[in-house]
């Protein structure tokens, strides 16, 4: 939250001086962002539990929530780019329908990426399935969360 509060007094400050033909709303618009980015950060937070629960090895939890976060951020935007140019790789159909099973297992985390909307101001930018997006990765993070509390309860100590 400060890191936000500090970002929206420098745009200001910064937008005070310096003129341009779409100043970045800072009002609903950009709490509507904080809160997408906050719930990107839940879903993020419930996978480094689980894995930091199931896992011995320290150095996992990091790689695997890393991993989990570029894997959930970029399968949507790979399957959209083969869909439209499918001469990219070899056996586009294949590849597609491959990366199409990772919807059914992962939360799309870049379709919370609503920046736009704060940046130009306009509300056009947020996706018309956003309610179900937002459920979609609760219920997600929920989920793993749940599992994380049942493994940690299953755990045998030494």
């Amino acid at each position: 939250m400060a890191l936000a509060a500090l970002l929206s007094g420098l745009t200001t400050f910064i937008g005070s001086s310096y003129t341009q033909s779409t100043p970045p709303d800072l009002g609903l618009p950009y709490l509507v962002t904080l809160g997408f980015i906050a719930l990107d950060l839940l879903v993020v937070l419930a996978i480094g539990t689980l894995i930091a629960v199931t896992t011995t090895t320290p150095s996992f939890v990091l790689i695997g929530t890393l991993g989990f976060m570029l894997v959930a951020r970029s399968y949507s935007a790979i399957v959209a780019l083969l869909t439209r140019d499918s001469t990219l790789v070899g056996n586009a159909d294949g590849y597609q329908s491959s990366l199409s099973l990772l919807g059914y297992l992962l939360p799309d985390l870049a379709a919370l990426d609503v920046r736009m909307i704060s940046l130009y101001g306009q509300w056009q930018f947020l996706p018309e399935d956003w309610a179900l997006r937002v459920v979609s990765a609760l219920a997600y993070a929920a989920a793993l969360l749940g599992l994380s509390v049942w493994a940690l309860n299953r755990k045998k100590f030494a």
